[in-house]
């Protein structure tokens, strides 16, 4: 997960609407399954499935009325937490 990849998906989220990020998700899972793709090529997508999920955990917090920066904290310290253990 990369943080200003995050970002500016949150960002992008607010300026439109959730619902293109979720559709995004929805077709990149379904690529997932297509048999001649390479591990190299479903690291990409799973990266970028990683990212659309924290932004989309990070707009939640936002509308629950955490400010933007602190929501990005937030969650990145609960990733990184995660990883730790």
């Amino acid at each position: 997960m990369k943080l200003p990849v995050i970002r500016h998906l949150t960002q992008f989220i607010e300026d439109n609407d959730e619902d293109f990020v979720i559709e995004t998700i929805e077709t990149l899972e379904n690529l997932t399954e297509v048999p001649s793709l390479k591990d190299e090529e479903l690291d990409v997508i799973g990266e970028l499935l990683s990212n659309m999920y924290g932004a989309l955990e990070v707009h939640k917090m936002i509308k629950e009325g955490t400010p933007n920066k602190e929501a990005l904290n937030k969650f990145m310290s609960r990733v990184m937490g995660s990883i730790d253990t």
